[in-house]
């Protein structure tokens, strides 16, 4: 059965209100739709993290009914307008993330360039789906060796998912410390920042393999990896809480 409905998006509307039959041309309602969702969203009076989010929540209730496959068709339409927005609809919906593999991962990410781009989408989407199997070993490390600094970035943040139990984690030092070792000497400020944020997540489950780790790295690591991963296996924090001189 096909269910139409005018091409604007109304957040009060069915689940089904998308055209969901085969070659009923769901794609180009997806795209219609992908361009109504930023066309909402650049005209928020105040398009603040919880208000885009909030439009985010209206848009997964909508489509939670339909296929992953059309969800991820949305997702991919949207990557290139509302990256975060798309990431965070693809994450929520049940099923989303088993409808990925290595070459619709990497098509969500083209074009990232910026710290914000890359963490989304390695906590929402490349993360998840390494940790789920959806992408093998062999293509994060592909990232680690790239020449583009924001796919390096990309495969270190990868491995924060595998360890945050807000996001399935449950530890895993051997693909963590992996691709940190592939990246160990890289002086780009955006991958030694996600070199630190990588161990740190990692502290939590194997604080003996990150304190071996920098003690056999420490000649190659970047000061700011030893200080703040240091700071995380002696505290708990990033940086440690600065005491008041007594008065």
């Amino acid at each position: 059965m096909i269910v139409r409905q005018p091409t604007a998006w109304d957040p009060t509307g069915p689940e089904t209100s998308v055209m969901t039959a085969p070659g009923s041309g769901g794609d180009r309602r997806m795209e219609a739709l992908a361009e109504e969702i930023d066309r909402r969203v650049r005209e928020l009076p105040q398009p603040t993290v919880e208000s885009i989010r909030g439009v985010r929540r209206e848009l997964s209730k909508r489509v939670r009914g339909l296929p992953a496959e059309q969800v991820l068709e949305l997702a991919l339409a949207l990557a290139g307008r509302q990256r975060w927005l798309a990431y965070e609809l693809l994450y929520h919906h049940p099923g989303g993330l088993e409808r990925l593999d290595v070459g619709r991962v990497e098509r969500l990410g083209e074009g990232m360039d910026s710290w914000g781009a890359v963490d989304a989408f390695g906590g929402y989407v490349s993360g998840p789906a390494w940790r789920k199997g959806r992408l093998a070993d062999a293509d994060v490390r592909r990232w680690a060796a790239s020449r583009d600094r924001w796919w390096r970035r990309a495969a270190l943040v990868s491995t924060v998912p595998l360890n945050l139990r807000s996001r399935g984690g449950t530890g895993d030092t051997g693909r963590t410390l992996d691709i940190c070792e592939r990246l160990v000497a890289d002086r780009d400020d955006m991958v030694v920042k996600a070199l630190s944020w990588a161990l740190r997540a990692l502290v939590v489950w194997a604080p003996e393999a990150v304190r071996g780790f920098l003690e056999a790295h420490d000649d190659q690591l970047a000061s700011r990896v030893r200080r703040e991963v240091r700071a995380k296996l002696e505290t708990g924090r990033k940086h440690p809480r600065r005491t008041r001189p007594p008065v």
